[in-house]
């Protein structure tokens, strides 16, 4: 289906449209505030570093808190994660404006309030990127995830120019009060979804174990790894722009706040440019040949600014920049989203956003102290020399094109019916499974069991060990261990469709008269019936009896 017809479909629902608008006014706001924050720091302070860590500020957050908000994108309602989020952000930017309008701030003060709000986002983002997949279907996701960031860009191609006239004419404060006013249209849309309640047979994941097994699926995952090493690369580098724009207009083009949020609206204009081409590109290229010429791309629109002294030629170099930007980072989102399901797919896309903002936070610090010893174009130089060895890593970690599992659940388990009467939290729960496998198929096997075993620990699965029958060496024994009787059926039911695969591969090779034995068991450690303590005359308890 064509980008454009996906688009138009997305508008028919309601719920996405009236979420949609509702972002675009807030994200608005946020950028509207971003130039406030980052033109009154160069007022409040000469030192190029705080400047370029306001940028840093905002994105450090996200790199500590996602995988928090992760957890509760997963396990809580996402709607109601969001709702909090966004109040807290106003109340924050509430009291920042009043504090700008009274003139109290300071560096540290304006960092610090930046900081909170970048909290607030880090709590938000996974929620709202999850909840893609709750509002359109998974043949409508990549058209949703494009229509987001085009929005996004709308707003940048926009909204910094703006920002720029709103300080230039009210000042910082201004803009704050903007922002905050900003938020009350997307509590209002998120108050009104309605999102169905999903009904739960299983009890939440306590906050331990849903870290870990969030963690746990990410690196058992190859594909999730490239995407989120590259995009950790992406963000290290390509942040240079926004860390150090408000430097190069002030001493490359001697300009003011104004031309500040006009060329930001440049580079927002490219993005919406490459938002719209989006969908035609990645239907005629591969994923990592989009990567590469992302990188590539940047990197010259680094170059250009580092050397451009002339407005029309750092807006050019912009409008590339943005292209570049939403292609490589939209291509990402997609990716980590159609390879992961829906019962973990807050934390894949939490722990992506920790690699991606994580290297804008180091970068806008790193860019901001070369900026302050070397120049402001030193560092762009430096920056495109680092973007075009992310475009080289390509060879080694290229990222995957295949995006069309199916990560439905598979739904085939039945929990079994025990005689031993187990409550949730009863374990630890040992599994044996017995295969019987002829001696000209064992290479196969081993080969499925590998694969086998990579998917039972991202799942959920301890200590798997495959073993054989000493014996009767075409017995092989799978055993593996979960902490209760409750993470047993969690475990199979996170079992997806692209899953069942590797289970039947296993199933061909198994030359039994019967389907593979399961055996189900609890662990007890041996307690003596009596007491054995040796007693001061020697002699053993009157109740003992000889052998035992």
């Amino acid at each position: 289906m064509p980008q454009s017809t996906s688009t138009l479909t997305l508008f028919r629902n309601q719920t996405f449209r009236m979420l949609w608008l509702a972002a675009l006014a807030s994200n608005f706001g946020g950028l509207v505030q971003a130039v406030g924050a980052a033109w009154m720091m160069t007022s409040l302070t000469d030192s190029q570093s705080m400047v370029a860590l306001v940028q840093s500020s905002v994105t450090l957050p996200i790199m500590i808190f996602s995988l928090l908000a992760g957890v509760f994108a997963d396990n809580f309602d996402r709607r109601k994660v969001m709702l909090i989020a966004q109040s807290f952000m106003l109340v924050v930017s509430i009291i920042l404006a009043l504090m700008a309008y009274g003139g109290m701030l300071t560096p540290w003060l304006l960092l610090g309030f930046t900081f909170l709000i970048g909290c607030g986002t880090a709590l938000h983002n996974p929620s709202w990127q999850a909840s893609m997949g709750d509002i359109v279907s998974r043949e409508e996701l990549s058209a949703a995830v494009s229509l987001n960031s085009m929005g996004f860009n709308l707003m940048r191609s926009v909204g910094p120019a703006a920002g720029g006239a709103i300080v230039a004419i009210a000042g910082a404060a201004a803009a704050f009060t903007v922002n905050a006013l900003s938020y009350f249209g997307i509590i209002t849309a998120l108050w009104l979804w309605r999102r169905p309640v999903q009904k739960r047979h299983l009890p939440r994941e306590r906050m331990g174990s849903a870290f870990s097994a969030g963690l746990r699926y990410v690196a058992m995952s190859p594909n999730l790894i490239k995407v989120i090493f590259r995009g950790f690369m992406f963000g290290l580098s390509a942040v240079v722009i926004l860390a150090l724009l408000p430097l190069i207009v002030r001493e490359l083009l001697q300009g003011n706040a104004f031309v500040y949020g006009v060329l930001l609206g440049c580079f927002g204009l490219g993005a919406v440019f490459g938002a719209l081409l989006n969908g035609r590109v990645r239907a005629r290229f591969h994923n990592e040949w989009i990567t590469r010429a992302a990188f590539i791309v940047f990197a010259l629109s680094c170059v250009i600014l580092g050397v451009s002294r002339h407005y029309v030629f750092s807006g050019g170099a912009l409008l590339l920049a943005g292209a570049a930007w939403v292609m490589a980072l939209s291509l990402f989102n997609v990716t980590i989203q159609l390879s992961t399901p829906r019962w973990v797919v807050g934390r894949a896309l939490s722990l992506y956003q920790t690699g991606v903002f994580g290297g804008m936070a180091g970068g806008s610090w790193a860019w901001g102290a070369i900026a302050e010893n070397f120049g402001a174009d030193r560092a762009m130089y430096v920056a495109a020399a680092l973007l075009m060895c992310g475009a080289v890593a390509g060879l080694i970690v290229p990222l995957p094109d295949s995006t069309d599992l199916n990560l439905d659940p598979l739904n085939t388990f039945t929990e079994p019916s025990l005689r031993l009467d187990l409550k949730h939290r009863s374990g630890p729960i040992m599994i044996m499974i017995d295969y019987e496998i002829a001696q000209r198929d064992v290479t196969a096997f081993l080969a499925a069991m590998n694969t086998r075993r990579r998917i039972r620990i991202r799942d959920g699965a301890q200590q798997w060990a495959l073993l054989r029958d000493l014996e009767n060496p075409d017995v092989w024994t799978e055993t593996y261990h979960v902490p209760t009787w409750v993470e047993y059926v969690r475990h199979h039911e996170r079992r997806t469709q692209a899953d069942a695969e590797s289970y039947e591969r296993v199933l061909r090779l198994h030359r039994g008269n019967s389907p593979p034995k399961v055996h189900r068991m609890i662990e007890r450690q041996a307690i003596s019936l009596y007491d054995d303590t040796p007693r001061k005359d020697n002699t053993a308890p009157a109740s003992s009896a000889p052998g035992h």
